[in-house]
């Protein structure tokens, strides 16, 4: 039972380590939040996280749910935008049925590389009570991580 109830609580204080964290705007570096400004200027109400060793700010633009990446030296490093899924590119909706037909895909979005601006689909999937995200590019071949 005392090694149940340790590893619980090792879990439990390791965790918070392995997801995103909230970040107050104050603690954003300031080339991080101007870069945000320039290339997001009508934007009001965002919200940051520190990711590893980057900042994501998560906003709404016109419609669209988005989230940037940009290191803290203000260089941007991609953005994600939801979308429905039925707008997937057509070659990755039959990619996801194919090669997970038995998962649900509850929601995607569209990433674009601003260095490259390379642009790949991402899918959340459940299966069997598991969520997790898979990548495709436009073609439907999957992005192995």
């Amino acid at each position: 039972m005392k090694t149940l109830l340790t590893t619980l609580a090792v879990a439990a204080l390791l965790a918070p380590a392995a997801h995103a964290q909230k970040l107050a705007a104050a603690k954003v570096p300031a080339a991080a939040a101007a870069a945000f400004r320039q290339h997001f200027p009508g934007v009001k109400s965002v919200k940051w996280e520190k990711e590893g060793a980057d900042y994501e700010a998560e906003f709404v633009q016109g419609k669209a749910e988005m989230s940037a990446v940009i290191t803290a030296a203000g260089v941007l490093k991609e953005t994600e935008t939801e979308m429905p899924v039925a707008q997937l590119p057509a070659p990755v909706q039959k990619a996801l049925a194919t090669y997970y037909k038995a998962a649900k895909v509850t929601e995607a979005a569209k990433i674009v590389t601003a260095a490259t601006g390379a642009t790949t689909y991402e899918a959340e999937i459940s299966q069997a009570g598991q969520h997790r995200d898979v990548l495709f590019r436009a073609d439907g071949t999957e992005v192995k991580p």
